[in-house]
């Protein structure tokens, strides 16, 4: 019988070699989420692994899918941390991750459409590129050798643009270039050769490495109420959830299995929101479906759940590796900064595209008013300020964009 047609969990020893190769596929950007916010990359191995278990469950072990870091989240992260600290906004996150399990709920109950009236391509693909646009400076301070807010100069600019530019092209290269596998991990290789580069200007120092024990516990951290925090990053939740729903629908076609219906959207929702808010009680980053793991499934065509279980259990060991994390954190500015200038230009694309594909007429007024209204409050910093309640940036767009959509006439025919 073929692999094609039966999907279905099947637990074997045999497919822990493939379990390892989806965790390596996933690895570069399940690891750079952590890094550009603050956040452990062991704890995110950690939540990672654990995520995709908890999804597992409540989807019946019926999705062969992967959860790790999302990006949609890097730009509130990064704020929050600054703004009040990794524990307040950890609650936050946690928060998002049961806005999930709302919209899971609601789904079972009024349908998939759901999500197609209240939250139209109109409204979430905005809000993306908002997402990917809002990071910009950051992407270029780095690459230039600066902390993310361009405040302190860490690597002189201009060898910190060479390595910068080295990243960047290998990143470039192999996503065009690459073959099989190595198609699906530019990130990677894009890290490893600015890493080189960076040994040979003596720009990493390994003493950290040596002082870091084998084995440890990885740098777990629960969550501290902030109200404040809750408010600014639950409407960003908005934005992932869409996608997830795509997501879905494209392993549903990969493996010819209808996963909207079995297990049923709402219980991928939710095992994502669950994922998601473990993830955060731990210190960990919000966990989504990954992309590039659905790649490995097409390439492999591989379709067995239990795979991913193999990928979760090994990536949950890997997090107890302390010399692991340390290494990963060796990793200087500029090599990040270059990978993220195109990685913050692919998540504004990911929002555009999906304008393209929705096939409105961005200038028919109705449009035109939510797009503008939702980019230029996220890109322009606007914020609503109540005593200390204040919602702003990509939060206040989302919301501003689903009330906008709610209250706008349709055109008149």
């Amino acid at each position: 019988m073929s692999t094609v047609s039966t999907p279905e969990y099947v637990f074997r020893l045999k497919d822990g070699l493939l379990g390892l190769q989806m965790l390596f596929i996933a690895f570069g950007a399940l690891v750079l989420v952590p890094l550009l916010t603050g956040l452990d990359p062991n704890v995110a191995l950690f939540t990672a692994g654990l995520g995709t278990l908890v999804f597992q469950i409540i989807t019946k072990g019926k999705v062969p899918v992967f959860l790790a870091s999302s990006f949609a989240f890097i730009p509130a992260i990064m704020f929050g941390v600054q703004t009040w600290g990794i524990p307040a906004t950890l609650s936050g996150l946690a928060a998002a991750g049961l806005v999930y399990v709302v919209l899971g709920g609601l789904i079972r109950w009024q349908g998939p459409q759901f999500l197609e009236r209240v939250l139209p391509p109109i409204v979430y693909a905005p809000v993306i590129m908002v997402i990917g646009l809002i990071l910009a400076p950051v992407a270029v301070n780095m690459a230039l050798g600066k902390t993310g807010d361009g405040a302190v100069q860490l690597v002189g600019e201009n060898l910190a643009l060479f390595i910068s530019l080295v990243s960047l092209s290998t990143t470039v290269l192999v996503s065009l270039l690459g073959k099989g596998l190595f198609r699906l991990v530019p990130i990677m290789f894009g890290i490893i050769a600015g890493y080189v580069l960076s040994l040979l200007y003596g720009l990493v120092d390994f003493t950290p490495v040596r002082e870091a024990p084998w084995l440890a516990l990885p740098n777990f951290v629960l969550p501290e109420w902030n109200w404040q925090a809750v408010l600014f990053i639950v409407p960003i939740a908005i934005a992932p959830a869409i996608e997830h729903f795509g997501d879905v629908l494209a392993i549903s076609s990969l493996t010819g299995k209808n996963y909207i219906k079995d297990p049923g959207i709402h219980r991928t929702m939710i095992g994502d929101g669950l994922a998601t808010s473990l993830a955060s009680f731990l210190g960990g980053p919000p966990n989504t479906t990954y992309s590039e793991v659905t790649g490995g499934v097409a390439l492999t065509k591989a379709f067995n759940p239990a795979i991913m279980t193999w990928a979760a259990i090994a990536a949950i060991i890997l997090a107890f590796v302390g010399k692991l994390g340390v290494l990963l954190q060796t990793i200087p500015v500029p090599v990040m900064g270059g990978i993220m200038v195109l990685l913050f230009g692919a998540i504004m694309v990911v929002g555009l595209n999906t304008l393209v594909r929705a096939k409105e007429d961005l200038m028919e007024p109705r449009n035109l008013i939510i797009i503008s209204i939702i980019v230029v409050f996220g890109m322009g910093g606007m914020a609503f300020h109540a005593g200390e309640f204040a919602l702003k940036g990509i939060g206040l767009a989302a919301v501003v964009g689903i009330f906008l959509n709610l209250v706008l006439p349709e055109r008149r025919v």
